[in-house]
């Protein structure tokens, strides 16, 4: 386009002024590129997708808005739901509302999967966003964010949003390579807030990150272990309250520890008169809205919140996370304990944010953050418009002073993005039906392959070797299993399409007849074992036998069939045997038993069980969607989920009433 004819610049949008990104941003947006946007938390990064929605509207277009979790994608369901003309629904695997709105929200995952079963459905769709799109770095699911990225009809574009990325024009030049619009990659460094980072050591209190070399000589033989840096935290605290710098989101790596740290603090009383009547009226029009009766949990939340003290963890039922992320939001809870999930996405800032460690158990032992992930909840800390700066603060312990990365954190330089690409054994039967003998150009167009090609010919070579004999071992496999013959699809392929994430398990259970003349509540055991993961020092009921007979044990059986001969060709383990422990409290509770009488059965937290009850439920819904209504096995899986999805587990009504 020459000069003349420029477009003029919009200076503002929905009331507010544009800073130099976002207009640059939105600029983009109107020439119909893709834009990559890095800008820190809390710098508006989503007015530009909002930008690209309303361009959409007017069009008579539609946008898909992804989310890396299912608690940010309600969320922004809700955010859009209240914008006056814009019709939104939302799919997550959960709850499926409108799904043929102007605007559908989802979960990437989801994305990902209608790329592959139906792309047709995708026709009108203008803009894909991604918000927090730098999570494609994620070991375990971030190669569903390259699947989407490749493999999306060509026609759409991309907005990616995201904190800090290191390596964001690397990124950015990938997107261009396996995309027919023009990219421009948008980074912005200033935060509209200013954050303060000090660190706290229990023998010299708070001091600046400089100091730290004259800390740890100053410190000398007052050393402390963890246990003397947890208590003295109640120090650091009484600190904070006295100085006013509420509120306070304090991040702990344990869901145990939050609740703990919280009752530890009941003592104080951190709200007005005023401010407790406040609550308290917010607190009792909450439980309103959802319907949700009086017991022992929302009464010792009650007791709580009227102190300004809360604790918020995955282990929590939904329901009572979504109460305390309302009450966050009012600015009358001053004192929140709560795990890194809270700063995924959730635009909940405090005044000071404090990390009671800079380690955490990553599943195999405790190491330091990533800076990413620092940056991430420390960035939580200082509100836009109320305070001129945040405040973060680290406790240290004595082998932190001398190991801790400090200087690598508070400069929040983060980790360059690297590919995560592991196309699962679904993505590869779908690839071999479309691209035939072609399949290796999967992996060619991969950010793992783009990260390569920078790299000396004997290493792309050898990593293009690995990658193509580990897609060729899987094909074997899946050969041999018969799920393809060469690039035709078999039946079993044909089923195992529309699985997600259990494909294998599920297909050789249907296929040897293990789900046959099953009651629905045996039924939902069943997959409920199969997504089930156990978490260290969950408890279970003991019981002689098993739940399901024989049936438990030709099903264990048969899973661990095709564990084994994965592990024979050499290939990463992928596939997760079944868990069975949570089934007596599975039957309790498809027999109408309440949520808070199942720790008779197991020592499992509400939540993990409501997200076991929930993949289940997602699970046995692909199955009856694949198989169609002719097959009895359809009428028992219905009945199945009518027994699971109810009361707490059922999220599409939590969504609807709130």
């Amino acid at each position: 386009m020459s000069e003349p004819d420029r477009e003029p610049e919009i200076e503002t949008f929905k009331g507010f002024q544009l800073s130099p990104f976002q207009r640059e941003a939105i600029a983009s947006i109107r020439q119909g590129h893709n834009v990559l946007v890095s800008a820190p938390t809390g710098s508006g990064k989503t007015l530009v997708a909002e930008y690209a929605i309303e361009l959409a509207m007017q069009a008579g277009r539609r946008c898909i808005y992804t989310a890396p979790i299912k608690a940010l994608s309600n969320q922004k369901y809700r955010d859009f739901r209240d914008v006056p003309g814009l019709e939104v629904g939302i799919s997550t695997g959960d709850v499926t509302i409108n799904p043929r709105a102007r605007l559908l929200i989802m979960t990437t995952e989801i994305l990902r999967n209608a790329i592959f079963e139906d792309p047709a459905q995708l026709y009108d769709v203008d803009y894909v966003i991604f918000d927090e799109i730098h999570y494609m770095d994620d070991l375990e699911r971030g190669s569903v964010w390259e699947e989407s990225i490749i493999f999306a009809p060509p026609e759409i574009r991309f907005i990616g949003l995201s904190a800090t990325i290191q390596n964001i024009e690397q990124f950015g030049r990938w997107i261009q390579s396996v995309r027919r619009h023009p990219l421009d990659v948008i980074e912005h460094t200033h935060r509209p807030v200013p954050l303060q980072h000090l660190l706290f050591h229990p023998a010299v209190g708070v001091f600046r990150p400089e100091h730290l070399k004259r800390t740890r000589a100053k410190a000398g033989s007052r050393r402390s272990d963890r246990g003397e840096s947890s208590q003295a935290s109640r120090a650091l605290i009484d600190q904070l309250v006295a100085t006013n710098d509420l509120p306070i989101l304090y991040f702990c790596f344990s869901r145990r520890q939050c609740e703990r740290k919280a009752h530890a603090n009941l003592w104080r009383s951190l709200l007005s008169r005023e401010e407790r009547q406040r609550i308290e009226v917010l607190f009792n029009e909450v439980c309103d809205l959802f319907q949700l009766e009086p017991n022992d949990d929302l009464e010792e939340m009650r007791q709580q919140i009227l102190r300004g003290i809360g604790y918020h963890h995955a282990g929590m039922l939904p329901i009572h996370k979504e109460i305390i992320e309302r009450l966050f939001t009012s600015g009358l809870l001053k004192l929140l304990f709560t795990t890194e999930t809270f700063a995924l996405g959730i635009n909940m800032p405090a005044r000071t944010a404090i990390f009671d460690s800079l380690r955490k158990f990553d599943g195999i032992s405790f190491d330091y953050l990533k800076t990413r992930d620092y940056m991430q909840m420390a960035g939580r800390a200082g509100r836009q418009g109320i305070d001129s700066e945040g405040t973060v603060i680290s406790i240290l312990d004595s082998e932190d002073l001398d190991r801790a990365p400090v200087d690598r954190l508070v400069a929040g330089r983060a980790e360059p993005i690297r590919s995560r690409f592991n196309l699962a054994y679904n993505t590869l039967i779908a690839l071999r039906s479309r691209l035939g003998e072609r399949i290796y150009e999967a992996w060619e167009k991969s950010f793992d392959a783009y990260q390569h090609r920078g790299r000396n010919e004997k290493e792309r070579d050898r990593n293009q070797h690995i990658q193509h004999e580990m897609i060729r071992k899987r094909l074997m496999l899946l050969e041999e299993l018969g799920y393809l013959e060469g690039t035709q699809v078999r039946d079993r392929g044909r089923i195992a399409l529309h699985i997600q994430g259990y494909e294998l398990q599920v297909t050789e259970i249907l296929f040897q007849g293990l789900l046959e003349g099953i009651t629905p509540r045996d039924l939902g055991i069943v997959f409920v074992a199969i997504v089930f993961e156990e978490r260290r020092g969950d408890v279970f009921t003991s019981f002689r036998g098993s739940v399901l007979g024989k049936r438990q044990i030709d099903i264990e059986r048969t899973v661990r069939r095709i564990i084994q001969r994965e592990a024979e060709y050499g290939l990463p383990a992928s596939i997760k045997a079944p868990v069975f422990f949570l089934s007596p409290a599975v039957r309790a509770w498809a027999d109408g038993m309440p949520m808070d009488e199942l720790e008779r059965f197991t020592s499992v937290t509400p939540g993990d069980f409501v997200r076991a009850m929930r993949l289940a439920v997602q699970l046995m819904r692909q199955v009856r969607q694949v198989l169609g209504r002719e097959y009895e096995l359809s009428d028992l899986l219905s009945d199945a989920i009518y027994f699971l999805n109810r009361d707490e587990v059922d999220a599409r009504r939590q969504l609807e009433l709130g």
